[in-house]
């Protein structure tokens, strides 16, 4: 099949040292892109790196403008940008901490507004270009305990909508995964608090598992492949049914 290759093209995936950063980092480089493994986790960005032919490592830091405009400078010219890292604090809306808020508004949305501020002109300039952001079904559905996680998760749908409208002359698409719930180190630790937890998350999915990163890196794997030229200012949810539209 034509169109599902990468070769010749560079990727910076965000929060790469993570479980579904990884998987990302991993089926893009199978499909021959060059993949910037960017984490603020520089070791582990070295590791995930380390494990895929013609892959580098760089830190960033998303909270940090003046990290994210050094990063930037040093990528040389990219073609793929995943937006996947975050950080989510679970409390209580109503007796949330306002420094959290601040923080999951730095990391995970103002952080991608600045990457995609910075590379997105190459992408228009070269005629070619993919943007992926990588949100949360509690952003499109709400979660409880998530209020402002979701509310800055929800934020990239704007943003990605209105990306896919300036940047289609460029032929430069965007848009937005959405993971439901995953099986990922983060979450087993929530589930050695609360016991129990993950089972029944998994029961009430229709497909009756939680889903793994490799499930959400072959999405977004495919959405920046010439096969899908012509998907952009898309949602799209990987959720095993949990949320339909």
């Amino acid at each position: 099949m034509e169109g599902l290759r990468l070769d010749g093209r560079t990727a910076v995936v965000t929060g790469g040292a993570g479980a579904i950063g990884a998987a990302i980092c991993a089926d893009l480089a199978a499909l021959g892109a060059r993949v910037v493994v960017a984490d603020v986790n520089e070791q582990g960005a070295a590791e995930v790196a380390g494990r895929l032919p013609a892959s580098t490592a760089g830190r960033v830091d998303l909270a940090d403008a003046a990290s994210i405009e050094a990063f930037c400078a040093s990528a040389g010219p990219v073609d793929i940008l995943v937006n996947n890292a975050g950080v989510s604090i679970v409390e209580p809306f109503t007796s949330g901490d306002p420094a959290h808020w601040d923080l999951m508004w730095l990391v995970n949305l103002r952080g991608p507004m600045l990457m995609t501020k910075l590379l997105l002109p190459g992408m228009v300039g070269r005629g070619w270009g993919r943007l992926v952001f990588v949100s949360s079904d509690g952003a499109r559905a709400g979660s409880g305990g998530e209020g402002a996680y979701a509310a800055t998760k929800a934020g990239l749908f704007g943003l990605a909508k209105t990306l896919a409208r300036e940047a289609a002359r460029g032929r430069v698409t965007s848009n937005v995964v959405c993971p439901g719930p995953t099986d990922t180190p983060m979450l087993r630790r929530v589930d050695a608090e609360k016991p129990g937890l993950v089972d029944r998350i998994a029961k009430g999915i229709p497909l009756r598992r939680l889903g793994a990163p490799e499930d959400v890196a072959g999405l977004v794997a495919y959405l920046c492949t010439d096969r899908a030229a012509y998907i952009t200012g898309q949602t799209l949810s990987v959720s095993g049914g949990v949320t339909m539209q």
